[in-house]
């Protein structure tokens, strides 16, 4: 087959290197893509959101499968376009993908077939969800309703966090993604990220991880898009796999149907795990990033005939392996990130860092600039590795972080300390 893969980051990289070593896959198309997916495939130059564009390069090309890695061309209809054009496409439709578009869909969905999730009111008007706070207490969680690139959460432990928070949503601090907002109870727990396979009617785990959000050592400063993960997650038991499965990820599916948008693509349930047991946190419609660049080089299956078994429906007839060993990845950011940062800054010792067993360094946020890699964005390298511990795999991670001269890059020293904490207790 001649695969399309949509998206530019970390994740995309991951997938790239999976689905071409696929058997099925003759020839990879990474649209933008980035350095890393270079290595796999070819990059071509293309807006994602201009859907025409990308009906138009699947004809000339001869695409006949087109992946979907990031949520905001599933959340725009990237998929109902591709599918009215007759091109198979992986991803949930727009109606679906609604999962991770809208916090109040998913709000309102749980609630209307019993999923767990935490209390919750949504609002549109500021001093109504000010008056709210007041009355409800802190903590409180405060989410922007649309989509806003991980920065749309703020844990409120005072009224003025959570009235600032409300300000910012609804006054425009995220664009249209906080015009609206929901505020829900603060939950206690370990999180835990949870993934699903979905056919629109049936679903198969894909995996387990924990990420970590906050930009520096010891959960400290704000919130990101994922400074560093690791797979598997042990806090995940079996039995904690099988209760997620049968009272958040089935029920949602069931839902979706029941509503006449069946649900068909990823499905990555964050979770609190309480005293009560998992609640949703969020879902979201795609795989997450980083969680990818730890999930998929775990994966012993072929990608693309697991992916495909999805479009077709035809989950239940197969089943997924996945190595024993524990896959870590560290992030490596620009200075300044989460805010703005500087770009054009030259990386080396890639290539030395690669060297080491069992580690790969995915490319985020990089560019090609002749013979030279350089920064061009916020989360620029994903440096993974695997090994027969979380332990084992943080260390070869650190190694591998170590050989790259990158001065004006940072990253977290503590990515997996609690499961370090775990298997040294």
């Amino acid at each position: 087959m001649n695969i399309l893969l949509i998206g530019s980051g970390g994740r995309e990289h991951a997938l790239a290197r999976s689905l071409s070593a696929s058997a099925l896959c003759d020839r990879l198309l990474v649209a933008p893509g980035n350095p890393g997916t270079a290595q796999h495939g070819t990059n071509v130059v293309l807006d994602v959101m201009d859907h025409r564009a990308v009906i138009d390069l699947c004809r000339v090309m001869k695409v006949d499968f087109v992946v979907v890695g990031p949520e905001a061309p599933l959340v725009a209809g990237l998929v109902d376009d591709l599918t009215a054009a007759g091109i198979k496409a992986f991803g949930p439709s727009k109606a679906a993908a609604q999962l991770e578009g809208s916090k109040a869909f998913t709000k309102d969905l749980c609630a209307e077939f019993n999923i767990p999730t935490a209390a919750y009111r949504h609002f549109t008007d500021a001093e109504a969800a000010k008056a709210y706070v007041r009355n409800y207490g802190v903590p409180t969680v405060v989410k922007a309703d649309g989509l806003a690139a991980g920065k749309g959460v703020v844990v409120a432990t005072s009224f003025e966090e959570a009235e600032e928070a409300i300000d910012m949503m609804i006054g425009g601090g995220l664009g249209a993604a906080g015009a609206e907002v929901v505020i829900e109870a603060f939950l206690e727990g370990e999180e835990a990220s949870f993934f699903a396979l979905c056919d629109g009617t049936h679903a198969i785990p894909f995996g387990t991880a924990q990420d970590h959000k906050r930009v520096f050592d010891g959960d400290q400063g704000p919130n990101t898009g994922g400074m560093g993960a690791y797979s598997p997650a042990a806090v995940m038991t079996p039995e904690l796999q099988a209760r997620a499965m049968r009272d958040i990820i089935e029920p949602t599916l069931a839902g979706m149907k029941a509503r006449g948008t069946p649900y068909t693509g990823i499905l990555y349930a964050g979770l609190m795990l309480t005293k009560d047991g998992p609640q949703l946190i969020e879902y979201n419609a795609r795989l997450g990033d980083p969680e990818t660049q730890v999930l998929l080089p775990r994966l012993k299956s072929d990608l693309v005939t697991a992916l495909l078994a999805a479009c077709d429906g035809v989950l239940n007839s197969i089943s997924l392996q996945w190595t024993n060993e524990a896959a870590l990845t560290v992030v490596m950011a620009a200075q300044g990130y989460p805010g703005s940062v500087e770009k054009g800054s030259e990386i080396r010792g890639i290539d030395k860092a690669e060297e080491l067993n069992d580690v790969i360094v995915f490319h985020a946020g990089t560019k090609q600039d002749g013979d030279r890699i350089v920064a061009n964005g916020g989360r620029v390298l994903n440096v993974t590795a695997l090994g027969h511990t979380i332990s084992e795999a943080q260390r070869k991670a650190y190694e591998a972080v170590a050989r790259i001269e990158w001065p004006e890059g940072f990253c977290r020293k503590d990515i997996g300390w609690r499961a370090v904490e775990r298997e040294l207790n």
